[in-house]
């Protein structure tokens, strides 16, 4: 059998379609690997709270690397097992300056997501695919001062969302002073997750440590790992996984990272990718 014993997937416009749903070839493919003794993890830039454990019910999948590597949790449990936040001095000039642009944020704290209730007009205004913007607009809980929620509480921020809307030009509202903003603090790691957003973490956080974490925990050597993502928040991922694979909607500096290219994320790419690698868990079964 391969010597692949953990396999992270990446949600968004990789496990999920279009639609965020998860077809049944992937749903198939994902239970063969974790019947054969194989982890699958989640991979997301997600909070925990935005997995959908629903569609994963059965599956096997236990484990969940969540905001772009700042938090690891057990999804039978809930328990955090690892969280690496921000730091207080980090987030709060950041929140200052973000809260004078017309932009939609959310801070991730706790496996949860927060919004300034100021955001919403912007988040219904997000040109995204229908159930995400529904996920953006629907899910977060919405506060009136989110620095002073925060200092309030003593909460501690994993990481924090940044979506932009487009003018009449199709130009990103405030989206290039943002990232200049952001990529100019030595404090944080800044990348892309899809649909021109901007994502944040502590400096030294990404998918890939994560990754190397949760091998850690489950005793299983790094290089005995595969990794499936489609944007830059999964390039850290895919370096630090013993075999990368860029699905086929990938971006192409993914796929420049990938050992392999699979199939597109509405053509059962994670699947594809599954069977090419661990074909003795297929050898009846076709995609």
């Amino acid at each position: 059998m391969s010597g692949i014993k953990l396999a992270a997937l990446d949600l968004d416009g990789t496990l999920f379609n279009n639609n965020s749903q998860i077809s049944e070839g992937n749903l198939s493919a994902i239970r063969r690997i974790t019947e054969a003794g194989v982890h699958a993890v989640i991979s997301t830039g997600r909070p925990f709270a935005g997995i959908p454990f629903a569609q994963l019910k059965n599956t096997g999948i236990d484990y969940a690397i969540t905001t772009n590597g700042a938090a690891i949790y057990r999804i039978s449990t809930g328990e955090c097992l690892c969280e690496e936040p921000l730091d207080d001095e980090t987030v709060f000039p950041i929140l200052d300056f973000l809260l004078s642009k017309d932009i939609h944020m959310d801070a991730f704290i706790g496996g949860k997501g927060y919004s300034p209730r100021q955001c919403l007009t912007v988040g219904k205004r997000l040109n995204v695919p229908d159930e995400l913007k529904k996920y953006i607009v629907e899910t977060r809980i919405r506060v009136d001062d989110l620095p002073g929620f925060i200092r309030e509480k003593q909460l501690r921020v994993q990481k924090m969302t940044l979506n932009f809307y487009q003018d009449t030009d199709g130009n990103y509202v405030d989206r290039e002073e943002v990232r200049q903003f952001l990529e100019g603090n030595p404090a944080i790691s800044c990348v892309c997750g899809g649909f021109h957003n901007l994502e944040f973490t502590r400096a030294d956080v990404n998918k890939g440590r994560g990754l190397h974490t949760l091998s850690r925990i489950l005793g299983i050597d790094p290089a005995d790992t595969m990794a499936i993502g489609d944007t830059e928040n999964d390039i850290a991922v895919l370096k630090a996984a013993g075999i990368a694979v860029a699905m086929g909607n990938a971006t192409d500096a993914v796929k420049a990272q990938a050992d392999y290219i699979t199939d597109t994320n509405e053509r059962d790419g994670v699947a594809r990718a599954l069977m090419h690698f661990l074909p003795e868990l297929y050898c009846s079964h076709r995609i």
